[in-house]
């Protein structure tokens, strides 16, 4: 008897070990970590993606046995005839996990910053390096009068759509649905309390806009910058050009000039503002919600002129009169003068 009792113990025992390590291979093919480094990386699949294509994708970033089970899933589900393009992860998740995941499409999303640059080349560039969609494609659309009109803007003065900050964006977004998103952000951003703000200072949204774009150039200190926009305010309200250094810099794409030359200022450009009275036809860049809001909160004061100041340390000396400016701006020449800047 006793002995009848140890062999059933004794199969028990082994069935059991035998369950264990099913469970154990189980758990090791189908949930764990699939990531071959251990660490989230992202596999990245395109409209011209096939199977193939899509396994050599995968391969260096997984484990030789996640990439073994997502073949084995591939084959039974036929993925060949459904890949769905996309970013998605391949990291702590099992082969399991992450093949739903990719088959299904449900996407890793991509943390897209808009930056305070100067052009729409440079805004395209930065764009399509996180998403699907190429630099060519999305810059065609910002400098298409009829795709710019649809949003309410022009080539101009699409610059001003783009509010610097970071969005959440799926990988393979279409340039229709990224534009439709900016546009909705816009709309956002310009709450009642701004619009308000930018009515009493006289002036539009994209006008604000434009004119933090040239706040934005004249200094980095955000302490001055409503100081700075005052000043401009004060000129457009007088009616006087605004003589706006970065304008020029933006009109001859001189953008690293230290000094601004005479013979640049009869530039013929819309953009050159010692020429041709009030705000260029759009932004310069697009700017930082810092001087956007310097703009919508700008000093009051009576300064109508700026010029740098001799220390170099990126602020302006103001003045209320001419002869005040002629002053600050000879201290400014000798400056640059004596440290050899031209």
């Amino acid at each position: 008897m006793a002995k009848k009792t140890n062999t059933s113990s004794g199969k028990r025992l082994i069935i059991a070990i035998i369950c264990v390590i099913l469970a154990g291979a189980t758990y090791f093919l189908f949930f764990s970590g699939m990531s071959r480094t251990g660490k989230e990386q992202y596999i990245f699949i395109d409209n011209n993606d096939n199977i193939d294509s899509v396994y050599a994708k995968l391969q260096p970033l997984s484990t030789s046995q996640g990439f073994w089970v997502f073949k084995q899933l591939a084959k039974i589900t036929d993925y060949a005839d459904n890949i769905r393009t996309g970013r998605f992860a391949v990291g702590s998740a099992g082969s399991l996990q992450t093949f739903r995941h990719i088959k299904n499409g449900l996407q890793a999303p991509v943390s897209l910053t808009i930056r305070s640059v100067r052009t729409l080349d440079d805004l395209a560039s930065d764009i399509s390096e996180k998403m699907m969609f190429s630099r060519s494609e999305l810059l065609s659309r910002l400098t298409s009068k009829d795709d710019c009109k649809k949003y309410g803007f022009t080539p101009e003065t699409i610059p001003a759509m783009f509010i610097p900050n970071t969005y959440d964006f799926y990988w393979d977004t279409s340039v229709d649905k990224f534009l439709d998103k900016m546009h909705k952000e816009y709309n956002k951003f310009w709450t009642f309390e701004r619009k308000q703000k930018a009515k009493t200072a006289g002036l539009s949204e994209v006008e604000v806009i434009t004119l933090a774009s040239i706040v934005d150039e004249e200094t980095d200190n955000e302490a001055e910058m409503p100081k700075v926009a005052g000043m401009y305010i004060n000129r457009l309200h007088l009616n006087m050009p605004l003589q706006a250094d970065p304008t020029i810099k933006f009109a001859t794409k001189n953008f690293t000039a230290h000094r601004i030359y005479q013979k640049w200022l009869t530039v013929d450009s819309p953009y050159n503002t010692y020429k041709y009275r009030g705000l260029p036809p759009g932004p310069i860049r697009i700017p930082s919600i810092a001087a956007i809001n310097a703009v919508l909160n700008y000093v009051h004061h009576d300064y109508i002129y700026m010029c740098a100041k001799e220390d170099f340390s990126g602020t302006h000396n103001f003045a209320k009169t001419y002869e005040e400016h002629q002053v600050n701006a000879a201290k400014y020449a000798k400056a640059l003068n004596e440290h050899g800047i031209n």
